[in-house]
């Protein structure tokens, strides 16, 4: 996680963890590439418009490479030999794939969705995602400046610092996600934060035919 800058009008002296929006360049590259399908169903559930593979993988791709930007830390595959990378690839994307390493897509788990609350300076709907510390490198290197006093914390420390109400749910589904029994730590049903008529709401997004049930 890192700080948010006190000059920033969204969130200002506030510990989130690294994200953005979906550019162009994630656009672009999600057409080459693909998460794995089940994580692309559950990217589907409850969208507006039209679901496709891209879209989904254009959200997780968002998310490595804002997290590269805004921290310095890789989610991604050491390619052999460090090749360059290709002369196509999103201007976005440049830095990282120079680095000598692919995103990892196969390692990330859609974990949570939250739409910012009504009346806030800036609105987002946001997707959470999740991956193992074993599929993360750090690679110092030119920060965008958006966050400071980036670490990693324990969910005991992240609890005691200023952190939106939203990050605050996210936290501790994460605690019971960890509480569970290895065998039961496949994520399903996925976490959807909201307001709606002026009260926070936590449902949950599922497959279609589970609708109901």
């Amino acid at each position: 996680m890192g700080r948010r800058h006190p000059g920033q009008i969204f969130l200002p002296d506030t510990f989130v963890f690294p994200g953005g929006r979906v550019e162009p360049g994630d656009r672009a590259l999600a057409r080459r590439l693909a998460l794995p399908a089940r994580e692309a169903e559950r990217l589907s559930y409850a969208v507006h418009g039209r679901p496709t593979d891209a879209r989904a993988t254009a959200l997780a791709l968002a998310a490595i490479r804002e997290t590269f930007e805004e921290t310095g830390f890789l989610v991604g595959t050491p390619t052999p030999a460090a090749p360059p990378a290709p002369a196509s690839a999103p201007a976005s994307w440049l830095e990282f794939l120079d680095g000598g390493h692919h995103p990892h897509l196969d390692g990330l788990t859609f974990f949570a969705r939250a739409i910012t609350p009504p009346g806030r300076p800036r609105r987002y709907d946001t997707r959470f995602f999740l991956t193992d510390a074993a599929t993360v490198t750090h690679c110092p290197g030119s920060l965008d400046g958006e966050l400071l006093d980036i670490d990693w914390f324990t969910l005991d420390e992240a609890r005691r610092l200023k952190l939106p109400s939203i990050t605050q749910h996210v936290l501790e589904d994460i605690a019971k996600l960890l509480a569970r029994p290895a065998k039961r730590l496949t994520v399903r049903d996925v976490p959807f934060y909201r307001h709606r008529y002026g009260r926070f709401e936590r449902t949950l997004l599922r497959p279609p035919e589970r609708d109901g049930r």
